[in-house]
C-alpha cells in the first residue's frame, strides 16, 4: 500500500470530478475524520487516515483491501471506476437521475436509462456529464453518464436514451470473480 503518485492522482480526481465536481475538496478534507486515497495491487482505496496508519504493520502480502475502492488502473495505465466507489459518489454527487419501478430491473441488467423509465433528474445538468442513478426511493443503483442535457430531455421520445449505463450494483453478481 502506497501513496499515488502525482500523474495517478490527476487521473483518479480527473475521472471524479466528472461526477461530484469540486466535492472532491469535501469528499478528501472531511471535517469528522480526514481520509487518503491509497494504492495497492493496481487498486484505489478511499481510506480514513486513522486506519491507514494502523494498516502500515501489515505486509502488502497479508492486506486483500483497506477502506472503499474506488476504482482500478488498467493494464495501459488508465483510471476505471468500479461499483465499488457508488457510495462515495452518491454521498457527494452535484448530478442525479431518478429512474421508475418499472425501469429499475432493466438499468440492474446493464442497460441504459430511457426517457420512458427516467423518474426525475437534477436541474441543468449538462450533457455528457457523470450522473449517479437513483431509484425513486433514492437508493444508489449506479452510475453513468447523461447523454443529454435537462432541457434536451423535456422533448425527447420515450425511446431515446437519457443515461448511459456504467456500472450498476447487478455487477456484484455478473462480475463476482472480477470483484475480488
Amino acid at each position: 500500500m502506497r501513496p499515488l503518485e502525482e500523474e495517478e492522482v490527476k487521473q483518479v480526481f480527473e475521472k471524479l470530478h466528472k461526477y461530484i465536481g469540486k466535492n472532491i475538496k469535501n469528499m478528501i478534507e472531511r471535517p469528522d475524520d480526514p481520509h487518503c486515497l491509497r494504492l495497492h495491487k493496481n487498486r484505489v482505496f478511499y481510506v480514513r487516515e486513522t486506519i491507514m496508519r494502523r494498516a502500515v504493520s501489515i505486509t502488502r502480502k497479508n492486506l486483500v483491501a483497506l477502506g472503499t475502492c474506488l476504482g482500478r488502473f488498467t493494464h495501459t495505465g488508465k483510471f476505471r471506476l468500479t461499483i465499488h466507489a457508488l457510495d462515495v459518489l452518491a454521498q457527494f454527487a452535484k448530478y442525479k437521475v431518478w429512474v421508475k419501478p418499472s425501469a429499475e430491473m432493466s438499468f440492474l441488467y446493464g442497460n441504459h436509462v430511457l426517457k420512458s423509465g427516467l423518474g426525475r433528474i437534477t436541474e441543468n445538468t449538462p450533457a455528457y456529464q457523470g450522473v449517479v442513478v437513483m431509484s425513486m426511493a433514492d437508493v444508489p443503483l449506479g452510475f453513468g453518464t447523461t447523454s443529454r442535457s435537462t432541457q434536451e430531455c423535456r422533448k425527447l421520445d420515450p425511446a431515446a436514451i437519457v443515461s448511459f449505463h456504467q456500472a450498476d450494483t447487478g455487477e456484484y453478481l455478473r462480475s463476482e470473480e472480477e470483484n475480488l
